[in-house]
């Protein structure tokens, strides 16, 4: 089971119902959902959060709350994989989100190694996966520090979006 991770600069621990507010509020902020066709709504992020929390206690692990390790109060937001079946495949789905206030500053990038280190280590035999806009050039990006390549380009309600894989 996964419990934490520490990163250089981050705490990546995992998700609470006592989280479920200020996370639901980030999933469904306008400015975090500017890449989203289909634009998360308060009700569908607490339907993500409960399979969220149903995907830790089936199975140990899944996306964690990050903030900064000096002040882990502050949740700056919440990354991480869990399982998803991706065209007929069992694949660790890779995804974050942060607060507009933290971006620039490396913290995706931060906690998506880690995460994808954690996950290769021991979950080898699931390969992790990245789904983006191709809008979303910033976490294009990310993906691509983190070796990332694109596997295929598919359409997502109704735009254009790769699927990236290591």
């Amino acid at each position: 089971m996964l419990t934490e991770i520490k990163t250089e600069r981050l705490l990546l621990r995992r998700l609470r119902e006592a989280d479920r507010e200020n996370i639901v509020a980030l999933q469904a902020d306008p400015e975090t959902n500017k890449f989203n066709p289909v634009p998360h709504t308060v009700e569908g992020a607490n339907e993500l959060y409960d399979a969220w929390l149903k995907q830790w206690a089936e199975h140990g692990f899944g996306y964690l709350v990050v903030s900064a390790l000096d002040d882990p109060e502050v949740i700056l937001g919440f990354g991480g994989v869990r399982y998803h079946e991706w065209n007929g495949e069992r694949v660790l789905n890779l995804a974050y989100r942060f607060w507009p206030s933290t971006w620039g500053k490396g913290y995706a990038t931060e906690m998506a190694a880690a995460v994808v280190e954690w996950a290769e280590r021991e979950i080898p035999d699931v390969p992790v996966i990245a789904n983006i806009m191709v809008s979303n050039q910033p976490s294009v990006r990310v993906a691509e520090r983190l070796g990332f390549k694109i596997h295929t380009e598919e359409e997502y309600e109704g735009e254009p979006s790769l699927h990236l894989r290591r």
